[in-house]
């Protein structure tokens, strides 16, 4: 059977084939864009591999969406895909199987299958890349929720004010994501009338990589934003730890990136936080999968829901 997995993200898109394994056997990368360039080029490499009735081809992506329907809704880090029919179109096109996924669950099924959280029945990955949001594995199973939404935990609030993630300011995600970390170094910046130690360009340019780097050559205030997004998530985690009593928690890339200036605040926040019990039954790990969780992600959507597996 021929398995071809998409994954749309606002850092760019992964286009990959499985071996018998399940496991990435080839990947092409398309950068990200509005969506008529994009689908073509997506479009030009899935015909490559040539599918057919028998292919299952999935699709990861972020929220919002209807993944019942194939609709890709309008996540908020891909401007101007709004309403998009992607199931509909590339089943149409190759007149194959297309499954849509949330990619928040289809990369907690890829940690789950291959990566951190092999032999768990209570398992929670947290995305911490470009934005963050949660799959949840429940007794056994990936839970999705009555939408598919389960486990949006980026939307929580953790502070009456804070950096802006998912549209509301001190969210998890304004405190614990790429974009939210990016968004305290400028905040900080500003602050200081312009001085700027994480780049010495314009403010807008500060990045992700500025602070992670300022932070390795031992700059206090790069160091206390990680600290910061830290504490942030250990409170998360705690929350989560006391709701839902995980075997593990696995954390995404941001947090295997920059872990020597996360953990030590997470690590204080949640031991303070989360009940004991609970807490001594979970552990808490980086992603195995490291950068090519995407691609293992997309790849699982198909196999998941064409109910050829669930553990």
């Amino acid at each position: 059977m021929n398995i071809l997995g998409v994954h749309l993200s606002a850092a760019g898109c992964t286009v990959a084939k499985a071996n018998r394994a399940g496991v990435p056997e080839s990947v092409e990368r398309v950068a990200i864009g509005a969506p008529e360039p994009t689908l073509a080029a997506l479009e030009a490499v899935l015909a490559k591999h040539k599918p057919e009735a028998a292919t299952l081809l999935g699709i990861a992506c972020g929220d919002p969406l209807d993944w019942r329907r194939g609709i890709i809704q309008s996540p908020p880090n891909m401007p101007g895909w709004d309403q998009i029919p992607i199931v509909s179109r590339w089943a149409g096109k190759f007149g194959c199987r297309v499954f849509l996924m949330n990619d928040a669950n289809a990369s907690a099924l890829a940690e789950w299958r291959f990566g951190a959280g092999r032999e768990c029945r209570n398992m929670i990955y947290l995305t911490a890349g470009s934005g963050m949001g949660a799959g949840l594995i429940l007794d056994g199973r990936l839970y999705e929720g009555t939408t598919g939404s389960a486990g949006e935990i980026g939307h929580i609030r953790l502070a009456p004010h804070g950096p802006l993630g998912y549209g509301k300011e001190g969210s998890l995600e304004g405190f614990c994501s790429g974009g939210g970390i990016v968004h305290m170094a400028k905040a900080w910046a500003y602050e200081q009338d312009g001085h700027v130690v994480f780049n010495p360009g314009a403010i807008e340019q500060i990045t992700l990589e500025d602070v992670g780097e300022a932070a390795q050559a031992g700059d206090g205030v790069a160091r206390e934003i990680f600290e910061t997004a830290g504490r942030k998530l250990g409170e998360a985690m705690a929350l989560l730890i006391d709701l839902l009593n995980p075997e593990r928690i696995i954390v995404g890339r941001l947090y295997g990136r920059y872990r020597p200036w996360l953990e030590p605040a997470m690590r204080q926040v949640v031991e303070q936080e989360a009940l004991a019990r609970p807490l001594g039954v979970c552990e808490i790990l980086p992603a195995a999968l490291g950068e090519a969780i995407g691609e293992h992600a997309a790849l699982c959507v198909g196999p998941y829901r064409a109910g050829m597996w669930n553990g």
